[in-house]
């Protein structure tokens, strides 16, 4: 795995060859980790998020929630 302390954060060309072959870079400050750059997984599959529309259907049926009207009612019986 290649190392970059952080002067050498300034040679971008090098950064980004490394990352287009795929490989991990170490981010050292005096030599200590202090972090890593991890190329971008293009093989990975987008993350599929669930139906929240069809939960909420499942849920609550067709029942509405106005919240604006609720709002306005609850400060008109407090002022």
């Amino acid at each position: 795995m290649p190392t970059v302390n952080m002067r050498g954060l300034r040679d971008t060309q090098q950064l980004k060859a490394w990352l287009r072959q795929g490989k991990s870079i170490e981010l050292r400050d005096r030599n200590r980790v202090i972090g890593r750059i991890v190329p971008e997984n293009e093989g990975a599959a987008a993350v599929e998020w669930p139906d929240f529309e069809a939960r909420l259907k499942d849920i609550f049926g067709d029942l509405v929630f106005n919240v604006v009207d609720d709002l306005i009612k609850d400060r008109e019986d407090r002022f």
